[in-house]
């Protein structure tokens, strides 16, 4: 049983990251957060009596084999390297740090201590994308010729924030690492295009072409409502593409030939479109937004199993890549 300290009580945390770890052999014994009130609340529903509001205390505990956190960038940096250099290795929420270069020092000291940390892109493991990187890799699908990627969000969803940066750092930074990721290569040469319909609500074009030759496009925003699907992706191949809606629904169109005047026209598993939604009339947790399979991975290489989860260079990776992007934004008011 790894033995982990966690910091950071709010709701993300408490609801989507907590629970999967004890499903997963790993077993939080202490505490940290500055709301009282709420560091509280976790450590009665999770069973945690070591509680902390200084994070220092907690992460020199000698019982403690792991930090985790999801307590925001600033902190981030601050708490992993003191857990690295506390001889505890980590797992942080995305994004890793406020910058490129706060995230390298991370993984400056994570090579010096020989401790892991690994960070929370759970866009990896999303049912729907999980499949379709699979099927690519199986080398049945052939070469990927490009890719259209869409994630949208609210403008409400980063109310009261300076300018875009939290948008930036707590939504683009995922679609900076899971498309790369699904084509095996790195954006390469990038360019933005954005609109403003009014402050706080923007509309963004990356376009970009890989080093080997892959196009794209990845288009991100804060005009689009919550309460519908957010998510799509489109991966192009000769006569083949795969379709990833709303991280659940994947479908792989083929070739097939016409059928209207075709009096005896069947459906042919050979070339017709397969398609794969799951059932979410059963009980059990099929993970369809990858936190559950994420942490699952983590645990394993926490516990010295041969597991490729996200780790600190992947989430530099992301961190430049995402300042590339920030740098060409200028939007363009709409009827100017």
């Amino acid at each position: 049983m790894i033995k982990m300290g966690w910091i950071g009580c709010g709701n993300h945390a408490r609801r989507m990251l907590l629970p999967q770890l004890s499903r997963n052999g790993i077993r939080i014994v202490a505490l940290c957060d500055l709301d009282q009130d709420a560091l509280n609340r976790t450590a009665e529903q999770f069973g945690v009596t070591a509680r902390f509001t200084d994070l220092n205390e907690m992460i020199v505990l000698p019982s403690l084999d792991a930090i985790g956190m999801a307590v925001g960038p600033d902190l981030h940096k601050v708490a992993s390297i003191a857990a690295l250099k506390a001889g505890k290795s980590v797992f942080i929420e995305k994004p890793p740090a406020t910058t490129a270069a706060e995230a390298a020092e991370i993984e400056v000291v994570s090579a010096e201590t020989g401790k892991p940390v690994f960070v929370g892109f759970m866009k990896r493991y999303s049912i729907g994308n999980r499949i379709a990187k699979n099927f690519v890799q199986s080398g049945e699908f052939g070469d990927i010729l490009g890719i259209t990627g869409v994630y949208m969000t609210a403008p409400s969803y980063f109310e009261g924030e300076n300018g875009y940066s939290g948008f930036y750092l707590h939504h683009c930074v995922h679609y900076m690492d899971l498309i790369p990721w699904l084509i095996n290569e790195d954006f390469g040469l990038m360019s933005v295009r954005s609109v403003s319909a009014a402050p706080g609500k923007i509309l963004m074009h990356l376009g970009f072409q890989t080093e080997s030759g892959k196009v794209g496009t990845v288009v991100m925003g804060t005009v689009q409502s919550r309460g519908t699907p957010m998510e799509e992706v489109r991966i192009m191949g000769d006569h083949s593409r795969l379709h990833i809606d709303n991280v659940i629904n994947v479908s792989l169109y083929r070739d097939p030939p016409l059928k209207a005047e075709q009096a005896g026209a069947i459906l042919d598993q050979g070339c017709d479109t397969l398609s794969w939604t799951p059932n979410f009339t059963i009980a059990e947790n099929e993970d369809h937004k990858g936190y559950a399979a994420l942490l699952a991975e983590v645990a394993a290489a926490l516990r010295g199993e041969k597991r490729a989860p996200p780790t600190i260079y992947d989430g530099v990776q992301a961190m430049k890549r995402l300042e590339v992007m920030a740098k060409q934004i200028k939007p363009v008011a709409l009827g100017c």
